[in-house]
């Protein structure tokens, strides 16, 4: 990256040794080796920022790419786990969870963190837009410069085997950004947020990770939240929660929010260095996010072209894949979309149980933020990257006019990349590929190609009618499909209709009847098309079973982990941890009884569990 200042510490070269790159981590002195501050040693630091991170009160910031902040250890710090998948892909030793010094670091007390480590971590803001509109009301101040991280900084980059890793707190004490608020996140958000980052990987979706998390044993916050059984919209009681304190990593914490700030000062000429730091953090995302794609020596405009098509490849497969597993975000504001094209924030989201396309766990989000209106907000997204990235590009009107071209075909692109993800949960991935491909290339061909196309697009619609009106579990829907099963009678194991044998229920056997008749025409068809021996019904009902889950997290099973975990039994969320990180797997019948299966009639409409107004 041409901007990038000299490194200040002994870790500049860390990522070309792989001494100590590759071996096993079992203290924090082993992890400090690895520390390489990438963003603090490119970018600029808020020229108003203290020296030692001691800045926690309400704040405009006016210019520079982050703020130092020391974090705010949590009260006598318990261990809760950790994933143990994740400690092994970085080669961290799970005895390194429990290490005094790595749960004090990773609870909030860097003190006495070794060199070369900081000691202290860094916050960063962001506008905000929501559904592609920028807002400043949420900001104290009203113009914007008091928006970002609140809760969350990051306390450590390390080059860990070749690749690049940054550690965050989530509740890690209140920032510049915080207006007002205590800056902590409780036990209850923090089960959730762990157990999802490592079930969503899991899942092959791409995400942030969870590393690991603490509780503290005597400190407590209040917080809004609904009475057991409540049926509430809105949270009908004050409780006093323990605060917890879990570590996510990702490639970079960089979002589509903190590009915009930098652009809205741009144009606003807000201060003389403005298109500067645009310029710088454009930069240093490519050279965090992108780096393997984009060549270094390319100009500026070039890398921007590049730039907004990758992400948008990357954000549109992220967006199918959150659909393919039934996931809904909930709150898809621009300072929740990763520019690197990952699932970043994780707190009014849910998994689908009964399918239906405006299905939303946040009461405030809306139906703009909804299980099937999420390529709508992606695209909204993508267009203040894309508005964001524009200055940049203002005296080269060839590069501009492909960066407005990039964002114009979003509709287009993403209704493909929709219609490849449909097709591969129905088993008609290669046929749908095969009809839009050069097999056919006379007219007879093409009409045959078409055909298919329009054939599965009819299917696609009936099937999604028919979810609704049963209606059908989602996850257990497409699992039993998976099998390609004889008769119906497998499928109703998603019904939520119960046995009831009525005229009604007797029509709707039919239509599900003469729908899955359909189906296996086309999965027949599937077969003739493609010309591998090795293509069969077995076959296909394998890779159906590779992209259609058998366990989700489903929001009511997450509430007597975090329940349980308030009286100090953890046990649950190990359970989970567990049953959630193979979620394609075919586990015991024990297993299957309690995790797979239709969600309770006594949870639906129940606050907390059917929907939240918030999960701090």
């Amino acid at each position: 990256m041409t901007n990038r200042q000299p490194q200040t510490n002994s870790s500049a070269n860390i990522a070309t040794d792989p001494t100590l790159s590759a071996r096993s981590i079992f203290t924090l002195d082993h992890l400090a080796e690895l520390a390489d501050y990438s963003l603090m040693g490119s970018l600029n630091c808020d020229p108003d920022a203290t020296k030692t991170g001691d800045d926690h009160e309400p704040r405009q910031v006016f210019s520079g790419h982050y703020v130092p902040v020391k974090p705010t250890p949590i009260q006598d710090p318990k261990y809760i786990s950790h994933s143990k998948d994740f400690f092994s892909e970085l080669g961290f030793a799970d005895s390194l969870a429990k290490d005094p010094s790595f749960m004090a670091m990773f609870s909030g007390d860097m003190s006495q963190v070794p060199e070369p480590m900081k000691k202290f971590g860094w916050a960063t803001g962001y506008a905000l837009s929501i559904y592609g509109t920028e807002y400043t009301q949420q900001c104290p101040f009203r113009n914007g410069n008091g928006y970002g991280d609140g809760r969350a900084m990051s306390v450590l980059e390390a080059v860990i085997k070749g690749k690049r890793w940054e550690m965050q707190l989530k509740g890690g004490g209140p920032t510049p950004y915080c207006r007002g608020a205590d800056g902590r996140a409780v036990l209850r958000s923090s089960v959730r947020e762990f157990l999802a980052q490592e079930n969503m990987h899991a899942l092959g979706v791409p995400t942030s990770r969870s590393l690991c998390f603490y509780v503290s044993k005597t400190e407590t916050v209040n917080r809004p939240w609904y009475s057991n059984g409540s049926r509430s919209e809105n949270p009908d009681r004050l409780v006093s929660e323990a605060v917890a304190i879990s570590t996510r990593a990702a490639s970079s914490f960089l979002r589509v929010g903190q590009l915009e700030l930098f652009a809205r000062r741009v144009r606003a000429n807000e201060h003389p260095q403005a298109m500067e730091e645009l310029q710088k953090i454009v930069l240093h995302l490519i050279d965090r996010e992108y780096a393997d794609i984009i060549d270094m020596q390319l100009s500026i405009p070039e890398k921007v072209v590049i730039l907004a098509q990758e992400f948008r490849t990357r954000l549109m497969s992220l967006i199918a894949n959150w659909i393919r597993v039934g996931f809904c975000q909930g709150n898809f504001n621009s300072d929740n979309c990763a520019a690197g094209g990952f699932t970043l924030d994780y707190g009014p989201f849910g998994f689908c149980d009964v399918f239906h396309p405006y299905y939303q766990p946040w009461t405030g989000g809306g139906q703009h933020f909804s299980f099937m209106n999420q390529a709508n907000a992606a695209q909204k997204n993508f267009g203040s990257f894309c508005s964001a990235l524009r200055p940049l590009l203002e005296s080269h009107p060839e590069s501009l006019q492909a960066l407005n071209e990039i964002d114009s075909d979003f509709p287009a692109a993403i209704q493909i990349q929709m219609e490849k993800m449909w097709a591969s949960k129905l088993g008609l991935g290669s046929m749908v590929a095969a009809s839009h491909s050069a097999l056919f290339i006379d007219e007879a061909k093409e009409q045959f190609g078409e055909e298919l196309n329009t054939a599965f697009k009819e299917v696609l619609s009936d099937l999604h009618i028919l979810m609704m009106q049963t209606p059908v579990d989602y996850t257990i829907f497409f699992r039993e499909l998976s099998s390609i099963p004889e008769d119906i009678r497998p499928l109703k194991k998603s019904f939520y209709t119960g046995a009831k044998q009525d005229k009604k229920s007797i029509e709707m056997d039919q239509r599900w009847i003469e729908w899955l008749a359909k189906w296996k025409t086309l999965l027949n068809t599937a077969i003739d098309v493609n010309t591998e021996s090795s293509h069969s019904l077995e076959a296909i009902s394998k890779q159906m079973k590779l992209v259609n889950p058998k366990y989700i997290l489903r929001e009511w099973l997450v509430v007597p982990a975090y329940q349980q975990a308030a009286i100090g039994d953890y046990s649950l969320i190990q359970e989970l941890q567990e049953i959630m990180t193979q979620p394609y797997a075919e586990q015991s019948q024990e297993i299957e009884n309690k995790y797979y299966r239709l969600k309770p009639r006594d949870f639906f409409a129940m606050g907390g569990v059917s929907h939240l107004s918030c999960s701090s």
